[in-house]
């Protein structure tokens, strides 16, 4: 027998040998480790508030095994609408989002154990971007309501209402609506704070009580400047609004909240992405039984919208 046939026949014998007690192809245990290698998740940003909160968040085993397989190769695909303070908005570089929504977005995808995109879009655009697969959901400060739920389902995640501002110390003694009778109070003209103005009005001019006076302004900014200068005794705005203003000592003012006027916001997605709908709402629950939603909503002074569980569709 040649060299090159007792050397072919040896080579057979130890594959075989290598075979029978189980082994493994040279390559197979670099591809095992390859595919078992954990996602890197991202971190947030320093200029989020609750950075600290969320870079600590560890993923759920149990939720991370049942995410939908998109993404976990493709990671978390979410719209905005980046022009909300506080809730979201681009921070000082121009190009990454910051806020609650940002945050919350952030917290939700390391719990899954995902990476995460954020997009910002015209708000109108956001939800035909779910719809169309561009976008596994979109969290924007958007009303759960029955019109909206119409197109998408929603996992509802703060509890939002309007509030008002007042001159810090608020000389006026303004706690709630029976308070306004008789003042002047500044408002965005034709929007929700302006109903709620003629609608306290109404209320005071009904109780016998002196009318409320209504001053309408093109923007938050005008109607603010008013309670500053004296003009105005409170202003009416969303209650997320008048916490951002009241946070910065230059303005000179504080917030109240306006009880009874709240609503469900909520995160929006496919009806028929089932997977991704228990994902996310199994993410919020958790992050809101260990606390981090919690922090998270302190860190953006925003304690105040948080509920007890993640709901549905719970909106009307």
């Amino acid at each position: 027998m040649n060299t090159r046939i007792r050397t072919l026949l040896a080579a057979a014998a130890l594959l075989a040998a290598a075979t029978a007690c189980g082994a493994e192809p040279l390559d197979s245990g670099a591809e095992a480790e390859r595919s078992a290698a954990p996602v890197v998740l991202d971190q947030a940003p320093a200029e989020d508030k609750a950075a600290g909160v969320i870079n600590a968040i560890t993923p759920d085993e149990a939720l991370a095994a049942k995410v939908p397989a998109r993404l976990k190769t493709d990671g978390l695909k979410v719209v905005s609408s980046l022009g909300y303070p506080p809730m979201e908005f681009y921070g000082s570089d121009g190009k990454t989002a910051i806020g609650l929504d940002p945050s919350l977005t952030r917290a939700i995808a390391r719990k899954l154990g995902v990476k995460v995109a954020i997009t910002d879009e015209e708000f109108n655009s956001q939800i035909p971007g779910v719809l169309t697969g561009r976008y596994d959901f979109v969290i924007s400060s958007m009303t759960d309501n029955a019109e909206r739920q119409g197109k998408v389902s929603f996992v509802d995640y703060v509890r939002a209402g309007a509030g008002l501002l007042v001159k810090k110390g608020n000389p006026a003694g303004i706690s709630g609506p029976d308070d306004l009778c008789g003042k002047t109070v500044s408002v965005v003209d034709n929007g929700s704070s302006l109903a709620l103005a003629e609608q306290y009005d109404a209320d005071c001019e009904k109780a016998g009580k002196g009318a409320v006076s209504i001053l309408k302004f093109p923007g938050d900014q005008e109607a603010l400047l008013q309670v500053g200068g004296g003009r105005a005794q409170a202003s009416i705005t969303d209650y997320v609004v008048t916490t951002y203003k009241a946070a910065d000592p230059k303005l000179g003012v504080e917030a109240i909240a306006l009880e009874g006027t709240e609503s469900l916001w909520g995160i929006g997605m496919k009806p028929d992405d089932k997977e991704l709908i228990d994902s996310v709402k199994g993410a919020l629950d958790a992050l809101i039984r260990s606390g981090e939603y919690g922090k998270v909503l302190k860190a953006w002074n925003l304690e105040k919208l948080a509920v007890e569980s993640a709901t549905v569709n719970g909106g009307k």
